[in-house]
This record gives C-alpha cells, sequence and structure tokens, in this order.
C-alpha cells in the first residue's frame, strides 16, 4: 500500500497533563501560602519563568511552549510524524520534549529510520527551510522539499535545483495529507489533551495511536471503491 520513496514529515504540540500552576522553581520558593492551600490562587504576571530555573511538579518532562506567536503557552510534548505520500499511512511517530528545534530533531531521527538505500523525497512546511536541516537531508539521501521561506534575510535553503522540479510541487500539495492524521489523532484518539506523564510514557501512547490510525486508514484503501479506481 506505500511506496518507499515519497514521505511529509510535521509536528505538533501535545498538551501535557499538567497545569501551568504546577511549573513552578526549582528552589522551592513560592510554595503554597498556609491560609490559601490545595488549589492556591497563582499570578505570574512579571515573573520570569524559564526552563533554567522552572519545571513542573506534575510532569518535569512536560515544557512550555506555543503554537505561535501571540498564542498562549502551555505545558507540551512535541508528537511528529513521517507520512507515506502516496497513500497517507503513517510510517513513523516520535515524542520530544518540546522545543524550538524538537520538529526539524524529530525528522531527522525518522527520516533515519528509512534505511539510506535510494534517495528519497521529503516534504515538509516553512518550519523545516534551514540550511542546517537541508545539509542534514541530503545526507542522509533525503531530498528536501520543504516550503521556501522568500520573506527571510538571504533566502531559502532550497533553490530552483530541487524547486524546477515537478516532484516538488506535488510534494508540496501532499504533505498536507499530514494534517488530516494529527486530526484523527487529537479528536479520535483523544491526544489533543493527554493522560500520561513522561516522554517514554506519551511516546507509547502516540506510537500505538498511529498504529490504530493506520488499520483505520488500510481499512479504507481496501475497500471496493477505492481499489476500484
Amino acid at each position: 500500500m506505500t511506496s518507499d520513496e515519497h514521505f511529509s514529515v510535521d509536528g505538533a504540540l501535545l498538551e501535557a497533563c499538567a497545569s501551568l500552576k504546577s511549573f513552578r522553581r526549582k528552589d522551592g520558593r513560592g510554595k503554597d501560602e498556609p491560609g490559601d492551600p490545595g488549589n492556591p490562587t497563582v499570578n505570574f504576571h512579571g515573573e520570569p519563568r524559564s526552563h533554567a530555573t522552572h519545571e513542573s511538579t506534575t510532569d518535569p518532562e512536560a515544557r512550555l511552549a506555543r503554537k505561535g506567536s501571540g498564542k498562549e503557552a502551555k505545558l507540551s510534548y512535541s508528537g511528529n510524524l513521517l507520512v507515506e505520500n502516496r497513500s497517507g499511512l503513517i510510517a513513523d511517530p516520535e515524542v520530544l520534549e518540546a522545543s524550538g528545534t524538537a520538529e526539524r530533531e524529530a525528522a531527522l531521527r525518522m527520516i533515519g529510520t528509512l534505511g539510506g538505500g535510494d534517495r528519497v523525497t521529503v516534504a515538509g512546511d516553512k518550519g523545516y527551510d534551514t540550511r542546517d536541516f537541508v545539509a542534514q537531508c541530503r545526507q542522509r539521501n533525503a531530498t528536501p522539499h520543504v516550503a521556501q521561506k522568500t520573506n527571510r534575510r538571504g533566502g531559502s535553503a532550497v533553490d530552483g535545483r530541487t524547486t524546477r522540479h515537478a516532484g516538488y510541487g506535488v510534494s508540496q500539495r501532499k504533505r498536507k495529507r499530514i494534517e488530516e492524521c494529527f486530526s484523527w489523532l487529537k479528536t479520535i484518539a483523544l491526544l489533543r489533551k493527554l493522560r500520561h506523564k513522561g516522554v517514554f510514557k506519551v511516546g507509547w501512547v502516540f506510537t500505538f495511536a498511529a498504529a490504530a490510525y493506520n488499520l483505520v486508514r488500510m481499512r479504507k484503501l481496501m475497500s471496493p471503491e477505492v481499489l476500484a479506481a
């Protein structure tokens, strides 16, 4: 049902099983007041917080992250997928601690599982358009079909040698199929708000849900209507 040539990568934030109130100083300062025990009132305004000085008392491996500028930060994990373009089946899931580079790190790990034989193409959004990521993809015998950042100083890391081919346009259209996977995982598999703590357990649940998605997707691919087409 799958090819071994054309893939897409993407990542999404999975909200951790921990509240912002649990994100407290590591040195123990700021503990509950005696007159306000249990679920105390907390005001974070004006207090600098970073992972160097703070961590969640509920899930220490969760990291503060946000989807984009202007969005609120939440304790999260980075869930990442490698999807085969033709069938839309998930080839590899990966969960890392949320950070500014987690999606690219996970993508390189997943590309590395493809075996390094024949050259493959890997599509991605503009977040993957960095010179380091593009160079490391090529070292892994993968052609990076990533969306170009044309409005930044220095231009895109991919040039006309890649974008001139018809396959680049096809990859850019097909990569959007990965959003269907994340939508299913977050709504049907109930991963929008996690119920487990720690990278290991979250990764296990994420992989299990990805396998369930593939079973549902395979049933559709094997339907008489699809086979006839």
